[in-house]
């Protein structure tokens, strides 16, 4: 039909317009916050392009969320604009009308979300925590920047070194300061030194330098010189990381646990999945419900319910987690309370709310 082919055409021209612009806004946020993460030392700056990658498919399933609800209500919004909606609900065409090409071009994007938050974000998220917690695992003279003064990974040594450059595991011109459980400060200068492991952890064998240290109430002070000093900067690796955020578990591990967390965590998951679809649904009823807000009103709306939908899905997965009532309960009442409201605000509009049409009426 006519108004289900063109509607389904701009439909997809206002997602791939929308998709490109939130996708860019939101690479963009997240290629500044990993440049700030590499800065400070919590990144490894080679790895930085396989770092923002995962965050992008972290956020992928949001972005296609909010780029079919820009797309939804854009669209509505101008076929109101345009009286276009004015000539098609004369020939007849109902809210339940026309939901039908809007859930054709919204399911594929509700299963890529589905498979987002159930599949790919978890494994991102891992991905990201063993890049970080690899790099956190580094040797200090391995993690600081040449000609840079860097925090070691503890966060109670501090580092400078003009690094070698034909040899990562060599350099010169060192100076340490760190500060020891008891409270005193200790500061190291070296000409050079080397860096090396073994089964105990990782050195670094400084030569030619000095050690001042100062005890914790400042009576005690010391200066000593060295031709050969060895530091340790990190124990020895754990055979297999420890992956300790819920949202790295994958999904088939957390439907066989029990726990309250895992399992909010799970609802969670799904409850991406469900919102896409209510959210959806919702910004066709109310766009089309309210033809006199105009294009910026209705997407001010649904941005504004999109937030209050999102927050409430993060407080019931937070409640759930703390044990204060059963995830899918709350999940069940958040998203079908959502769900039924749609559902009932097009039933009102397409039977209560305004005329029917009499039989007669110009068929298009």
């Amino acid at each position: 039909m006519l108004f289900e082919s063109s509607l389904r055409r701009e439909l997809a021209r206002a997602f791939g317009a929308a998709l490109v612009v939130i996708l860019t806004v939101v690479l963009t946020m997240a290629l500044v916050r990993t440049l700030r993460q590499a800065s400070r030392g919590e990144v490894d700056p080679q790895a930085l392009l396989l770092f923002l990658t995962y965050a992008l498919i972290g956020q992928l399933g949001v972005v296609l969320t909010v780029a079919l609800l820009v797309a939804v209500v854009a669209t509505l919004a101008r076929l109101q604009r345009d009286h276009e909606w004015i000539i098609w609900r004369t020939c007849g065409i109902s809210l339940t009308r026309l939901a039908r090409p809007v859930v054709r071009v919204a399911w594929p994007i509700w299963l890529a979300v589905g498979a987002l938050a159930l599949l790919a974000a978890p494994w991102a998220q891992q991905q990201r925590d063993e890049l970080r917690q690899r790099y956190e695992q580094r040797g200090d003279l391995q993690r600081v920047t040449p000609g840079q003064f860097q925090e070691s990974a503890d966060g109670r040594r501090v580092l400078f070194i003009d690094r070698n450059a034909e040899a990562d595991r060599s350099g010169r011109h060192i100076f340490v300061s760190g500060t020891q459980p008891d409270g005193s400060l200790t500061v190291i200068t070296a000409r050079a030194g080397e860096l090396h492991r073994d089964e105990r952890g990782t050195w670094l064998t400084l030569h030619e330098g000095q050690r001042w240290q100062r005890s914790a109430d400042g009576q005690q002070r010391e200066l000593a010189q060295f031709e050969r000093h060895m530091l340790r900067l990190a124990d020895a690796a754990p055979p297999e990381l420890e992956l300790r955020r819920r949202s790295a578990t994958p999904t088939w591990r957390l439907l066989s646990r029990g726990d309250a967390a895992d399992q909010a965590e799970l609802a969670w998951r799904v409850g991406l999945a469900l919102s896409a679809i209510n959210l959806t649904l919702l910004g066709l009823t109310a766009t089309a419900a309210q033809p006199r807000m105009g294009r910026a009103g209705h997407l001010m709306f649904m941005l504004l319910a999109f937030v209050v939908y999102y927050n409430l899905l993060g407080a019931t997965q937070g409640w759930a987690s703390r044990g204060l009532g059963d995830p899918w309960m709350l999940a069940l009442a958040l998203h079908g309370g959502v769900a039924a409201l749609t559902l009932g605000w097009i039933a009102w509009r397409d039977h209560g709310g305004l005329r029917r049409l009499p039989r007669g009426a110009l068929a298009c």
